[in-house]
């Protein structure tokens, strides 16, 4: 892969990872609760489904999806589920955030797999991720160099581009978590996730 090449299309990866999602509002949720340097594991959970879901495409799994609408739409409702339990433990969250025994500060550090495998099942559970990679690689991929270095690079590439991303959006987290760490504030922000998950959910259910 070229110079130029790999600046576009570190350029148009930059540009689809910065766009908010439910990742993002998760690494958000993370920050807030644990802290960045404590949410860590959920940030290299994000990563790893990323990387796992653009090997997944390069492998032939997009155009699999593709051929198979059965196979899509089982995929399709067990990410809509996920979304869907998101959003309950976010409501959950919510009410206790609106009592003095369920301030953010007092949550309990679950630890490195229930952090990392939260994360990684959110950003693995889309099999439109699958297929916007099927998409999207091809753009940059020369038939004339080796495949191999060429995969190599852009996952590595886009693997530090979205960590960047997830540490983004956690220091954001923390710079307005004096306010969001408050009662009112923690509960509109759980309450607010709740609706975003579940629309999410909803809007994967409904689309073609």
């Amino acid at each position: 892969m070229n110079v130029e090449t790999w600046l576009l299309f570190a350029s148009a990866a930059l540009v689809v990872i910065l766009i908010p999602g439910p990742l993002s509002l998760l690494m958000i949720g993370n920050s807030l609760n644990y802290g960045v340097r404590r949410s860590w594991p959920a940030f290299v959970g994000g990563v790893s489904a990323s990387i796992c879901l653009l090997s997944a495409s390069a492998a032939g799994l997009g155009a699999l999806l593709l051929a198979s609408e059965r196979l899509f739409s089982a995929l399709k409702l067990v990410g809509a589920l996920y979304l869907y339990y998101l959003a309950w433990q976010s409501w959950q969250a919510s009410r206790q955030a609106g009592t003095p025994a369920g301030l953010p500060a007092a949550l309990p550090y679950p630890g490195f797999r229930p952090l990392f495998w939260r994360a990684f099942g959110l950003g693995a559970s889309n099999p439109k991720d699958i297929l916007f990679f099927a998409a999207f690689l091809p753009q940059f991929l020369s038939a004339e160099r080796p495949f191999l270095p060429q995969l190599l690079v852009m996952i590595a590439t886009w693997a530090v581009l979205d960590l960047c991303c997830k540490l983004f959006y956690g220091l954001c987290a923390h710079g307005a978590a004096r306010y969001l760490r408050t009662g009112n504030g923690q509960v509109w922000f759980n309450r607010i996730s709740a609706a975003l998950f579940g629309g999410a959910g909803t809007a994967s259910l409904l689309s073609r």
